[in-house]
């Protein structure tokens, strides 16, 4: 048996200095769109390494720290886990807590999908990418870019 997921995970917001972000639509819910999220492996798990390693999973960039940089924006969100992926967690688990990260990178960089987690991925601009975000967390860390990079 698969062990329960922890109720505690990284949001990695990717983006251009032009504010295109990169959301990828799941591959257990086609049409739900996102941006990359992953849960912690062990609990004593660093944020940053649960974020550079769930960013390489979903999309293979790699933050190396120099020309890739991921940003802790130190915002948290708790949300109540959607009741179709409770059953991951363990019994009475109902909430779970996301720590915001975002990488820019350029535009052209290659994207490589995890084809078990995601089908495909887009380029959009800002507003209209937290317009397709099926999850309103998602949304709103999208719609609070311009005032974290400045």
């Amino acid at each position: 048996m698969k062990p329960y997921k922890i109720p505690e995970s990284v949001l990695v917001l990717i983006h251009t200095a032009d504010l295109q972000v990169l959301l990828i639509e799941r591959a257990d819910k086609p049409g739900y769109w996102q941006s990359v999220t992953g849960s912690l492996d062990a609990p004593d798990e660093p944020l940053a390494a649960t974020a550079a390693r769930e960013l390489f999973e979903e999309t293979g960039i790699v933050a190396d720290g120099e020309r890739i940089v991921l940003r802790d924006w130190q915002l948290s969100n708790i949300y109540e886990i959607y009741p179709m992926w409770r059953h991951r967690y363990a019994p009475g688990v109902t909430q779970n807590t996301e720590h915001v990260f975002s990488v820019e990178v350029p535009r052209d960089i290659a994207i490589t999908l995890s084809p078990r987690e995601h089908i495909n991925h887009a380029w959009l601009p800002w507003l209209e990418a937290a317009d397709r975000c099926f999850s309103s967390s998602n949304a709103e860390v999208i719609l609070q870019l311009p005032r974290q990079i400045r």
